[in-house]
């Protein structure tokens, strides 16, 4: 069984009591599980027992639920489908319906709880919320008919189909479940995100941050649908920070709107796979005149990205850290001394961003890049773009002053002499 089914058999085992199947109909939440969890599912073989096809032929195979104690016990549906594969699922990417063998006229549906396929019936005429009293030391049997739609995902292969209940009246380990075969056969891959920070530093007046956000698919077959990626940005504290965020797309620098506190960049086109290689989509961060923040800041930047259509739920969130500096005054305008008349020392031009080493670790199928900082620790005194330059030009002025009243004071001793 895989981790994200074991994750939902132990939901309806009562480790968690929060997850409700969705439906057209109103479902009730799970009670914690307790004396009445003791049913049992079993699966029987499926027919014909071939690879299932992409608007193929469909499987059918019997599933029985099973009552081992004296009292009657609620059985509520609830069969989850667990893809191998990157693409999330539709209700139409897998045909599904249930008909009554030994047991009450039954009605079924498809639904999606958070990003995942599942298939639930009832008695007819009853809301998908009800359920099917098993008799004390009885079983009810019903045959299962399912196969893929058309549009099932290239990129998703084989899946595991788990039979329990919504309301956990299924012992705990008493949940059958197969392993259904998606022909021909793909090696199931995975869509792979991670940022990478290029430079940060002085660029004209402003601090900067560059950064890349890649994004590389692995395994068979390709996404059928566009790719979407949103972008969060954070920092402690409750100061304003006047984030401006720019994309480099066709070419050129473009400023991202942020609504509801999420930046949309450019989506992927349909058809990203391993052979698409890495898709890579610059950006670059720096604080606004208007910011409250006064002195270097670590940013948190955090992209989500989902299918552009369909199931939109979330397919990864990858985060990154990284220091900014607020935007620094204007260099001073170069003065004429009033005792030589010529121009004094100002600061030195600034500097280019300056290139930052980048340690690179990983979260699951996620790479996420860090930066280590300079060794003082402030972006803002990096190259010459920091205050070292005035310092060294009013020492300057210092030491021509210095030697005029040197120069004077000589002058004086002679004539009085």
């Amino acid at each position: 069984m895989s981790v994200r089914t074991a994750a939902a058999v132990a939901v309806v085992a009562g480790v968690v009591t929060t997850l409700l199947p969705l439906s057209a109909t109103t479902a009730s939440a799970a009670p914690a599980a307790g004396d009445h969890a003791v049913l049992r599912t079993e699966m029987g073989a499926p027919v014909p027992g071939g690879p299932l096809t992409r608007g193929g032929a469909t499987e059918t195979f019997d599933l029985t639920v099973e009552n081992p104690t004296g009292k009657p016990v609620e059985y509520k549906p609830w069969l989850l489908l667990d893809p191998k594969g990157p693409s999330l699922l539709t209700e139409d990417d897998v045909v599904f319906s249930v008909e009554a063998v030994d047991a009450p006229a039954t009605r079924s549906t498809v639904g999606l709880q958070d990003g995942d396929w599942q298939g639930m019936f009832a008695p007819s005429g009853a809301g998908f919320d009800q359920g099917f009293d098993i008799p004390a030391n009885g079983r009810m049997t019903w045959k299962v008919t399912l196969g893929l739609g058309k549009n099932y995902p290239t990129n998703n292969g084989d899946f595991t189909f788990t039979a329990t209940s919504h309301n956990n009246s299924v012992a705990p380990g008493g949940s059958d479940s197969h392993l259904f075969t998606v022909g021909p056969r793909t090696e199931a891959g995975a869509l792979k995100s991670w940022f990478k920070q290029v430079s940060s530093g002085k660029d004209g007046q402003e601090q900067r941050a560059y950064l890349d956000l890649n994004h590389r698919a692995t395994g068979d077959g390709v996404f059928n649908v566009p790719l979407a990626t949103s972008l969060t940005l954070s920092h402690p504290g409750e100061q304003e920070a006047d984030f401006r965020l720019q994309a480099l797309i066709d070419g050129r620098w473009q400023d991202l709107k942020a609504e509801d506190g999420r930046y949309e960049l450019p989506r992927i086109d349909k058809g990203f796979g391993a052979a698409s290689g890495v898709h890579t989509q610059p950006l670059r961060l720096s604080l606004g005149k208007n910011t409250e923040l006064k002195k270097r800041t670590l940013i948190t930047m955090e992209a989500q990205v989902r299918q552009a259509e369909g199931n939109t739920w979330p397919l990864s969130t990858v985060p990154v850290l990284f220091p900014l500096v607020p935007i620094t005054e204007p260099a001073p305008e170069p003065t004429t001394s009033p005792t030589t008349g010529t121009p004094s020392p100002s600061a030195s031009p600034t500097s280019a961003p300056a290139a930052r080493p980048a340690v690179a670790t990983t979260s699951g199928n996620s790479a996420v890049t860090t930066t280590t900082g300079s060794a003082t620790g402030s972006l803002a005194e990096t190259g010459a773009g920091s205050s070292t330059g005035l310092y060294a030009g009013l020492a300057a002025v210092l030491v021509v002053l210095g030697a005029a009243a040197a120069v004077l004071g000589r002058r004086r001793r002679r004539t009085t002499a």
